[in-house]
């Protein structure tokens, strides 16, 4: 008996410690399959295919050793860019958005690092590319979008959770001590006054004008017109090119020929996707992070207290 317990826990050591080894690893393994095959590392020139898909969000994804991060996550995608900058085979780059945009942050950092390449970026539009994710396709050499994408909701909003009258009928009540008048200004707890209001407006304004200029800079727009398309509304891929918002009507296919094409690669491109590899203590302290619906309500309510610029699409 005793030896076949110690047989048992020799055997749940050594998968543990394969398990461990493949999450520290595990990241060359993708990268390698994305230009081949494990086995087979293709080299060459390619076009490298960056995605940004979901709602954008500044940093660094969650750590999840079991599932890949939902949404764009601006380090990540940025890493990414700056990976095919560096990478000799690499030609040019298609940002490939499918976003209904997010935080403004997030957004000007993927912007300012599209800005920044020296090769050739071709954003290719899917469903959806309103708000952040049209802000991160702007300074882009070429804009494709299909004739059915949404496009445009060039703008920003803020909202702000309220929950007072609930607490109230549930005989809840929150006291706040504050040092200034404007030192719980959208707070969960009770609705805004007018003065709130208008400086929170001034902020909004504020950030509006920065992506007007965004827009107007790169489709090379006067700011006048720029600001007349940027009312918030929403367009079609067909009307956005009528508009001068994209430049062609095309699929991700289309888009990734074209930037080969400007890249100056002749025939069909090798397509290469960077993956962020996970490391072992990554994986360690992916583990541990607590999961389940109370964890859910508190991370809903933690960014409910949190007055955030977002540069997004909350339409059906």
């Amino acid at each position: 008996m005793i030896g076949k317990q110690r047989l048992l826990w020799l055997a749940i050591g050594a998968g543990l410690a394969f398990v461990l080894v493949c999450a520290s690893c595990g990241g060359f393994f993708v990268i390698a399959a994305s230009l081949g095959g494990a086995g087979d590392l293709a080299i060459g020139p390619a076009v490298a295919r960056e995605r940004v898909e979901g709602i954008i969000a500044s940093g660094s994804p969650p750590i999840d050793p079991f599932g890949a991060p939902t949404g764009a996550y601006s380090g990540l995608v940025v890493d990414h860019l700056r990976q095919a900058e560096e990478d000799s085979n690499v030609k040019a780059v298609v940002l490939r958005v499918d976003s209904p945009g997010g935080s403004v942050v997030g957004s000007d950092e993927i912007y300012r690092q599209v800005l920044a390449m020296t090769k050739p970026v071709v954003a290719s539009m899917g469903e959806l590319a309103a708000s952040g994710g049209y802000y991160v396709s702007a300074p882009a050499d070429e804009i494709y979008a299909n004739p059915g994408t949404l496009t445009g909701s060039i703008g920003v909003i803020s909202q702000f959770i309220n929950i007072g009258e609930l607490l109230e009928e549930y005989g809840v009540e929150v006291t706040t001590i504050k040092s200034g008048e404007f030192k719980d200004i959208g707070s969960l707890f009770r609705s805004m006054s007018d003065k709130e209001m208008a400086s929170w407006q001034t902020i909004i304004d504020e950030t509006y004008e920065e992506f007007v200029r965004i827009v107007a800079d790169g489709r090379e727009l006067p700011l006048d017109e720029a600001r007349e398309l940027a009312d918030g509304r929403i367009y079609t891929g067909r009307q956005a090119l009528e508009l001068g918002l994209v430049d062609q009507l095309g699929n991700l296919s289309a888009a990734t020929q074209r930037a080969a094409d400007l890249g100056g690669i002749e025939g069909e491109p090798r397509i290469v996707e960077y993956q962020q590899p996970l490391s072992l203590i990554q994986g360690l302290v992916g583990m541990t992070r607590p999961a389940g619906p109370l964890s859910d309500v508190m991370e809903l309510l933690d960014r409910g207290q949190r007055p955030a610029l977002q540069y997004l699409y909350v339409g059906p």
